[in-house]
């Protein structure tokens, strides 16, 4: 097979920025398209100048692309503009979505945390869920994958194994999780100004972040019965990260036990010694999730700390992850980068 003729929809985000940088290094991808609707016409080094020693087309609208010379189509637009997007698209194309438009099951649970109907259900009803570690055979087979919510991917992949284990009280989970800016998109917002979230940090949504939907339906799947998780999201005054503080009833020991086990052989998920945390300043840059396991001083609980970054693992990276299961690629492909440090 030669080299995946790929289109990135979105390409002016950070996400879309994320996406180009990764691949650039992988072979196996060639980046024959780039859409963005403001920028439309612009070369990518004007918009991305650190992008600026690539050879990229020139960015268009999605209407101006010819999908007919497209195998691949990463889709990070706005949610809600993305199912419009993706019903237009010709039957041949695999698509990776990194929007919230796929990634509920539920027509119901979707109208429910994002304020509208679904406009495109029949293919609501065939996307995966595309959280690498645990649907990877879905993953393999299917046309359209959505990408993981950045904070469900931090918090979801510790918790997925213990509950399914087990080895803790899905009944008592509380994810206590902080984000850097970048989570919030590129466009402009007055709520993520320098002077507006510098020198401080500060909980926002909670009890209604429309990431605890997918929480609730993958946590819910995992206990076969319904489990509805407390879930705190932070804005910290940082550019990349998510860490997530996760309290839990259960034992220490086992916790760490049945994480490490699952985790052994999983190339992106790491489990450090009982005892030690990570740090969102030792992923960065990186498709890496860390997770380390500290027992409470309390008997029967632990304190689970996962870390990711979240425009890689979070995002671009894990998309890329989920594209190379569906063309049979090795899995690391474009994703081997050690983390940046400092």
């Amino acid at each position: 097979m030669g080299a995946i003729r790929t289109a990135i929809l979105g390409a002016s985000g950070y996400t879309g920025a994320e996406l180009v940088r990764l691949l650039s290094v992988a072979p196996e991808y060639r980046i024959v398209a780039l859409s963005a609707d403001r920028k439309a016409g612009s070369e990518m080094r004007a918009v991305f100048p650190h992008l600026a020693n690539l050879e990229l087309p020139i960015l268009k609208r999605v209407e101006e692309i010819d999908m007919g010379e497209v195998d691949l189509v990463f889709c990070a637009l706005p949610h809600a503009t993305t199912q419009r997007i993706v019903a237009g698209l010709p039957a041949h194309l695999r698509i990776v979505d990194l929007s919230a438009d796929f990634r509920l099951r539920d027509p119901a649970a979707y109208a429910q945390w994002y304020g509208g109907q679904h406009t495109a259900l029949d293919l609501q009803a065939t996307a995966v869920y595309g959280l690498p570690e645990f649907y990877r055979d879905d993953i393999a087979s299917a046309r359209l994958v959505a990408s993981t919510g950045c904070y469900v991917a931090t918090g979801a992949t510790p918790l997925i194994p213990l509950v399914e284990q087990g080895v803790i009280d899905p009944d008592e989970i509380i994810i206590d999780a902080k984000s850097g800016v970048s989570g919030a998109g590129r466009a402009a917002k007055e709520g993520t100004l320098f002077a507006e979230v510098s020198e401080g940090f500060h909980a926002y949504n909670i009890g209604g972040h429309r990431h605890t939907a997918e929480y609730d339906q993958e946590l819910s799947k995992a206990a076969g019965r319904d489990v509805k998780v407390t879930f705190a999201p932070h804005l910290v005054p940082q550019n990349r990260g998510i860490l997530a503080t996760i309290y839990v009833r259960g034992d220490a020991a086992a916790v760490h036990k049945t994480l490490a086990d699952r985790f052994a052989d999983e190339p992106f998920c790491h489990v450090l010694p009982m005892g030690e945390t990570p740090h969102t300043r030792h992923v960065r840059g990186s498709n890496q999730c860390r997770m380390g396991v500290v027992a409470d001083r309390r008997p029967g609980r632990a304190i689970v700390v996962s870390v990711l970054d979240n425009l890689v693992k979070g995002a671009s990276g894990q998309a890329i992850q989920n594209a190379n299961i569906m063309f049979g690629l090795d899995e690391t492909t474009a994703l081997t980068q050690a983390p940046l440090f400092p």
